[in-house]
């Protein structure tokens, strides 16, 4: 069955966000608008997004071999159950597959497109854009992450309208493989959010992550970081005590294990954005580094600039290549532009050409 080409682009809606502590409504349930029947993932560069419900709560394990507990974790009235399937809990390296549909849902409506809880996505293309191989076994894992995310089942209490439920629901409804090679190995998928997750992007609670964030290769600096980057933000500091920094991880570790995992990565220094040191009291500082670009700093832009970027640059998120923009910007030196409307249209030819 032929499925329809993605509508053309009706101009730009901002989509917002705001760094730091922010509600947990995004766990409920509630069902979806009907905005058609499927959404085509063909946007190039989108910028990563990540919703706030999973960095603020320890929803994915950190385990590298298949984890098969079932967890619990209450905080501040908040009660969150996860049971896995046979397969396993969902891991915070399968959250990749999510990250990748919330980015690019999320750069669909700021160009104005309608979207939907059923994407078609292309596997390749997923790969890349998390940092990942594209050889057979990577074809393999993806479809091990598919399977855990939709068997891997939440249950919480969510406030909602004042009234205080009790909903379980899973990581991803439902997934296909559309298409594969004469080989095996799949092409184009389908997959389905859940109703949370969907609800998550079309009320605006996500936050960007740095692209390197893919390049984390251990459980625990991917966990750290989202948790640096749903609660510093862009703030002068974070401060968190080691033992409620162990249980907000989700990790299994013993506390004295935590602590040792802990100083070593302040020591190695890898994470994006932010730093990390153990101080006095057993306790965790996050502050960002000067590299952290705000979205809005440098030369103000017309809607017109983003028009013609969309012109130069078919197919690619110009909010990503805006905050690329900025960025270079930035860091060659902040030079005076006498038009940053035709310097920021001819930095987006230059990077669609490549």
């Amino acid at each position: 069955m032929s499925r329809p080409a993605p509508p053309p682009s009706r101009g730009p809606a901002s989509v917002s966000e705001e760094p730091g502590p922010a509600p947990t409504a995004a766990f409920g349930p509630p069902p979806a608008p009907a905005l058609g029947d499927f959404f085509v993932c063909d946007i190039v560069a989108a910028i990563p997004k990540d919703d706030m419900a999973t960095m603020e709560h320890p929803v994915f394990s950190l385990s590298t071999r298949p984890d098969r507990r079932v967890l619990g974790y209450e905080h501040k009235g908040i009660s969150v159950q996860i049971t896995p399937s046979v397969k396993g809990l969902a891991t915070i390296h399968d959250k990749d597959v999510l990250i990748y549909c919330i980015s690019q849902l999320v750069a669909a409506l700021n160009a104005g497109r309608p979207t939907a809880r059923t994407l078609e996505l292309t596997a390749h293309d997923l790969l890349l854009a998390t940092n990942r191989e594209t050889s057979g076994d990577s074809y393999r894992r993806l479809r091990d992450a598919f399977e855990r995310l939709s068997g891997t089942r939440i249950i919480t209490n969510i406030p909602t309208a004042e009234i205080t439920t009790t909903a379980g629901f899973g990581l991803l409804e439902s997934w296909e493989i559309v298409r594969r090679t004469r080989t095996g190995r799949m092409v184009s998928v389908s997959v389905t959010l859940s109703d949370w997750l969907y609800r998550a992007v079309l009320s605006k609670s996500v936050l960007t992550l740095s692209r390197d964030y893919f390049t984390l290769r251990k459980p625990l600096e991917r966990r750290v970081y989202e948790l640096a980057r749903k609660h510093c933000g862009r703030q002068p500091r974070w401060q968190i005590s080691m033992a409620v920094l162990c249980a907000k991880s989700g990790s299994a570790s013993p506390l004295r294990v935590f602590r040792k995992m802990i100083r070593d990565m302040a020591a190695a220094d890898l994470l994006p954005d932010y730093s990390l040191e153990v101080i006095e009291g057993d306790l965790v500082r996050i502050t960002p580094r000067a590299a952290v670009i705000d979205p809005g700093d440098g030369p103000a832009l017309p809607a017109e600039a983003l028009e013609e970027a969309r012109a130069v640059a078919p197919g690619w998120d110009v909010y990503a290549l805006e905050a690329d923009w900025r960025r270079y910007w930035v860091t060659t030196g902040r030079p005076r532009l006498r038009s940053p409307a035709r310097a920021f249209v001819a930095y987006c030819a230059k990077r669609a050409s490549k």
